[in-house]
């Protein structure tokens, strides 16, 4: 029976130990084009994932149990540490869980709902070549049904997006356009975004933002207009996630991180 013990404590550590090594496969794999994003992320993260966790921590136990009953006792701590691998792993997946359920599922995020910025062909094509690629439907889209948001199904996008982010608006500055491009430039990039244009004459700066883990693409693209009276310029951003039903926010925190750090350029700009 001591044998039996030592085999399955040693088993339910590698076991546990595999688990991490098959997310950061489905991560990395989907991040270098080797699997479908919708097979990593869908597939291999979301549903086999959980059951292999809880497989993995059912067998830790076991072997835990045996490391406790079977004489000489011993194994604890390993059997231990092989069910505190897919246990952690199981908190996280349910926090992520709950906070995917605590956003709205939304992935095209604007400061201007009415005409929202929009992108170059190159950027259009770029998003056309992706599989399962979300479609540019900010002021026309529906948020289709999902057991994650059951409280969003059916609703038109620009309505949850005006509630939820209502308070995201255009920035307005006494610059001009010309003489605010290149701040607004040297902001973006600071952003550690990768800029893919900037066309002073269009007033336009086009970028893009990948994760390390999966290597999902969001596309940024920031609008610089005179204001009406032309006395200054007006800045708008939307930043819009390639794939995925909900950013978990990350949009827009993307869109209010550069706000803050345009503001604090145009100060220093206007303080000297």
């Amino acid at each position: 029976m001591a044998g039996v013990r030592g085999f399955w404590v040693r088993a339910a550590l590698v076991l546990s130990l595999l688990v991490p090594v098959w997310f950061a496969v489905a991560a990395l794999g989907t991040k270098f084009g080797l699997i479908d994003w919708r097979v990593g992320l869908g597939v291999m993260t979301f549903q086999i994932g959980p059951l292999l966790m809880m497989g993995a921590l059912g067998f830790a136990v076991i072997g835990l149990v045996l490391a406790l009953i079977v004489a000489p006792r011993r194994g604890r701590r390993i059997a231990l540490l092989a069910a505190l691998i897919p246990a952690a792993g199981l908190a996280f997946g349910a926090y992520t869980l709950q906070t995917i359920r605590d956003i709205p599922p939304l992935h095209d995020i604007s400061t201007d709902l009415v005409d929202p910025p929009g992108f170059s062909q190159d950027v259009l094509d770029a998003r056309a070549r992706t599989p399962g690629a979300n479609p540019l439907e900010l002021q026309t889209g529906v948020i289709p049904s999902s057991p994650n948001f059951p409280a969003y199904a059916n609703r038109k996008v620009i309505e949850v997006h005006a509630e939820a982010y209502g308070d995201l608006k255009p920035q307005i500055s006494d610059v001009a356009p010309t003489d605010i491009f290149q701040i607004v430039a040297d902001a973006a990039s600071a952003q550690g975004w990768k800029v893919t244009r900037a066309d002073g004459a269009a007033g336009v700066i086009e970028a893009t933002y990948t994760s390390f883990w999966f290597g999902f693409v969001d596309d940024i693209v920031i609008r610089i207009r005179p204001l009406s009276d032309g006395t200054g310029s007006v800045v708008d951003v939307r930043s819009v996630s390639r794939v995925g039903l909900s950013d978990l926010g990350a949009n827009t925190k993307r869109i209010r991180a550069f706000q803050a750090d345009l503001a604090e350029r145009l100060n220093n700009a206007a303080t000297g």
